[in-house]
């Protein structure tokens, strides 16, 4: 049942984002950076994962150009392109940094010389969305990446990382089915909102 809700409630919150005009996902982007840079969370942070928008999905990239200017370290996601295997690891990055399309085309680190930094020794993530609601649930894009590499939160109850949800406004729905293995979030941003997560 969940499954099924799931794609249905994906197929149309990503066609509310897409429908967003350029000029709208400009606006977007900037008054998320906006909220995010408020947050304790973020200023305290010196290890921040954070991702390449697609599909119409927010923008952190004006959030990153503000982090590397105020000397925070920033990481992407790469995904395996093991056939075998679906994870995620976290690589360093800059502005100028290369980046090459993963098998979902989206732009992830290439030209590799550091070594990834493990997920435990992030202090936020910044994740994107698909949908979300008031209490906090998530919807992704199914894949799973992120609620395998950050399964130990779920296991070992550990603060860090500092996960937080970005979204467009309209992509809030009333309420999100949720499944066991989804990797809960302490914050969920948009550009007209910032929810703190009540822990269940």
């Amino acid at each position: 049942m969940n499954a099924t809700l799931k794609s249905k409630l994906r197929r149309e919150l990503r066609a509310r984002r897409q429908s967003l005009s350029e000029d709208q996902q400009t606006i977007a982007a900037k008054q998320l950076t906006q909220r995010l840079i408020r947050l304790a969370a973020f200023r305290h942070a010196r290890h921040v994962a954070a991702y390449i928008a697609s599909d119409g999905e927010i923008s952190p990239a004006p959030l990153l150009r503000f982090a590397k200017l105020n000397a925070k370290h920033c990481y992407l996601p790469k995904i395996s392109r093991s056939a075998t295997s679906n994870s995620m690891t976290f690589y360093p990055y800059h502005h100028r940094q290369a980046l090459g399309p993963n098998r979902y085309g989206i732009g992830e680190p290439a030209g590799l010389r550091r070594q990834p930094r493990v997920p435990r020794k992030l202090d936020i993530v910044l994740l994107p969305l698909t949908g979300f609601d008031k209490h906090g649930r998530r919807l992704g894009m199914g894949g799973g990446y992120y609620d395998r590499a950050f399964a130990f939160k779920r296991t070992y109850k550990v603060r860090k990382p500092i996960m937080i949800g970005l979204a467009h406004q309209c992509q809030e729905v009333n309420s999100l089915p949720t499944d066991h293995w989804d990797i809960p979030l302490d914050f969920i941003v948009t550009d007209r909102q910032v929810i703190k997560v009540k822990k269940r």
